[in-house]
């Protein structure tokens, strides 16, 4: 498999890229050496040619001795009409995001002037992002090229698959392309936001004609109804995108991954495969949604108490075997939490869930009912501090209270970094007397990602010449194309590339420029979307850590003299009272500060501003170690 080494010279286009020894941990390049392969592939000799008028003649022995001629002749025309099919542009194959991370994914393919987009998602912040809700996909090239898009194809209905839609669709009028279940999740976040779109309903077995991409859409499996994985037909080759899937042989619904459609495909040749990489560490299969039923309906069975279930709004497979469930023991099903709430109105009125007469009940009117008579499903299964489990946790929810025997399932495994937030929420329903069941004391959750042998018969079934593993942490890349070296395919066919790099490809010509399209993370704090960076994080993180003190002054201007103050404010730093002793001491400091500053006559206040922060930072660090925020304000009087 090639990876990049530092100062890799790239043969393919000419240039050079050096790289830091230790890059930073969210945008290192991992990407292979942008040259054409050591092994260039011809294109296969055209079979069974028949040239007229020969075909009597190659029927006697006389036309042998021709044969050479003949032989000659036809490489020649075999030579001309491989000239003929070689596309003169390349595919562009452009990460958007989703590789060396978990989250926002999005990919473009681009040939000449015409860009389609595969799957538009969001992030969640991670620790050092203070204050911001949510991280999605950098959309500057996309904006930039707004009229070569031809339209936006979407895999499956998980926030990080389809959580960007809206804020791409403000700024691009793009249709979208998705199965009913996306399309209806889509739907509800654009009338949150005010906006609307060209949705497109498709399905397993459609093919769609964007420009020049020939798209064809094939059933799969993964943990939530209607996925898909796509095969792009394009002038310069077929790339082939498996999307989010595990092999399911027994799928709630009834529908396994299409094992013949994908045969055939293999069969019909696959230039580049791009795979979901997320369990590509863990070996063996992932187990099959029906385990976690069978599950579920024992722990129903034995519960004689109230139970509570916490799972992802999404998996509406899961959902379903609750309900059912639920039914076989005589319970009522209230459900709790916004985006459970509308995900389950809309499988409903879609088909996807089915669900009995009588059955659902108001979440705020389960008084009536005996607590053996009820199940809740809710979200907050992460332990988001809003959710509903949460709130029921902390005794907050309006309608619900944790009492002693009830029973609650945590019907998922803690996303990476979630751990605490999970472990917070478990600790206090175990002090309000529940019975918590999670991943480590059943079999509660199965992942909807494929494991090693899975990913090995997705490539046995589609057989590339080139791979790009995506969807993961370089871990999950790197092992990913491990496993593909071990099913035989070369090293140098295999590519680990970075968000913003382009993969071009031209007929078994392979080319890679690193960060040339801009994929950095954009940050969206409320209705702001982008205007926090760095050095607002920076700042808030400073914040969080030594908080802030403020150096208030009232100025004369036409006398240089300093009429009030300085005054000493601190938020976050100290409690005031309890420190009057160093309070008075820094507001000294500020005072000798501003009077070197007058006596100096100095009148450029941004030169006396920091004058004041720097003798405040050099006496507060000396007495407390710490580094807070100094804001000097200075009025003119």
């Amino acid at each position: 498999m090639r990876t990049e080494n530092n100062n890799t010279k790239r043969g393919g286009s000419g240039s050079s890229r050096s790289r830091n020894s230790k890059p930073s941990s969210k945008h290192r390049r991992f990407g292979a050496t942008a040259k054409k392969s050591s092994k260039s592939v011809k294109g296969e000799t055209l079979k069974n040619t028949k040239t007229s008028g020969t075909n009597a003649m190659s029927k006697t022995v006389a036309a042998k001795a021709g044969s050479a001629k003949s032989t000659t002749k036809q490489r020649n025309y075999n030579k001309k009409k491989q000239t003929a099919i070689v596309p003169e542009f390349p595919v562009k194959v452009i990460p958007i995001g989703g590789l060396n991370e978990i989250g926002k994914n999005m990919t473009v393919l681009e040939y000449k002037d015409e860009i389609i987009i595969i799957d538009c998602g969001m992030s969640f912040p991670d620790d050092e992002m203070f204050g911001i809700d949510i991280v999605i996909p950098d959309f500057t090239y996309l904006i930039e090229n707004k009229s070569k898009v031809k339209g936006l194809i979407i895999t499956h209905g998980h926030e990080d698959h389809i959580g960007a839609v809206p804020y791409l669709l403000k700024q691009i009028n793009v249709p979208v392309f998705g199965t009913r279940l996306v399309t209806g999740l889509i739907e509800s976040k654009l009338k949150e936001h005010g906006i609307q779109g060209r949705l497109n309903n498709i399905k397993a077995g459609d093919r769609i004609r964007l420009g020049s991409f020939d798209i064809e859409t094939i059933r799969t499996t993964h943990s939530i109804a209607d996925s898909i994985c796509l095969s792009i037909d394009t002038p310069a080759g077929r790339i082939f995108h498996t999307g989010d899937f595990k092999i399911d042989y027994t799928p709630i619904d009834g529908e396994p991954i299409d094992f013949r459609r994908l045969a055939e495909i293999g069969r019909e040749g696959v230039d580049i495969l791009m795979a979901d990489s997320t369990n590509a560490t863990r070996p063996g299969y992932t187990a099959s949604e029906r385990v976690v039923g069978q599950t579920l309906e024992t722990i129903f069975m034995q519960t004689e108490s109230r139970i509570i279930i916490a799972t992802f709004s999404s998996n509406v497979h899961r959902v379903q075997k609750i309900i059912d469930n639920a039914v076989l023991c005589n319970r009522k099903v209230a459900v709790s939490g916004r985006s459970m709430v509308n995900v389950v109105n809309l499988a409903i009125e879609l088909g996807y869930l089915k669900v009995p007469a009588n059955v659902l009940v108001d979440i705020n009117k389960l008084k009536g009912i005996p607590d053996k008579e009820i199940v809740i499903i809710t979200t907050g299964s992460q332990g988001e501090p809003m959710s509903a489990l949460s709130r029921m946790a902390s005794n907050d929810h309006k309608a619900v209270q944790i009492r002693e025997g009830d029973t609650v399932i945590l019907s998922s495994n803690p996303i990476p970094g979630n751990e605490k937030t999970v472990a917070n929420v478990v600790n206090k329903l175990f002090e309000r007397g529940a019975k918590v069941i999670y991943s480590d004391i059943a079999d509660i959750h199965v992942s909807g990602h494929a494991c090693q042998e899975e990913l090995k018969l997705m490539h046995s079934l589609i057989k590339p010449k080139y791979f790009v593993p995506v969807h993961g942490e370089y871990r999950h890349l790197k092992q990913h194309g491990l496993i593909a070296e071990s099913l035989g395919l070369p090293q140098d066919h295999i590519f680990i590339i970075s968000n913003g790099d382009i993969l071009s490809y031209k007929k078994n010509h392979v080319e890679i420029s690193e960060g040339v399209v801009p994929a950095e993370a954009v940050l969206v704090d409320g209705l702001g979307v982008g205007d926090v960076g760095n050095i607002v994080l920076r700042d808030r993180k400073m914040l969080s850590e030594s908080g802030l003190i403020v150096v208030v002054a009232a100025i004369d201007s036409s006398t240089g003299m300093v009429v009030s103050g300085p005054d000493i404010i601190s938020r976050g730093f100290i409690y005031v009272r309890e420190n009057e002793e160093l309070v008075e001491h820094a507001r000294k400091v500020a005072e000798l500060a501003l009077e070197e500053c007058m006596t100096g006559k100095v009148t450029d206040w941004n030169a006396m501003k920091q004058s004041v922060r720097e003798a405040l930072r050099r006496f507060i660090f000396t007495r407390t170690g710490r580094s807070p925020i100094i804001l000097p304000i200075f009025l003119d009087v």
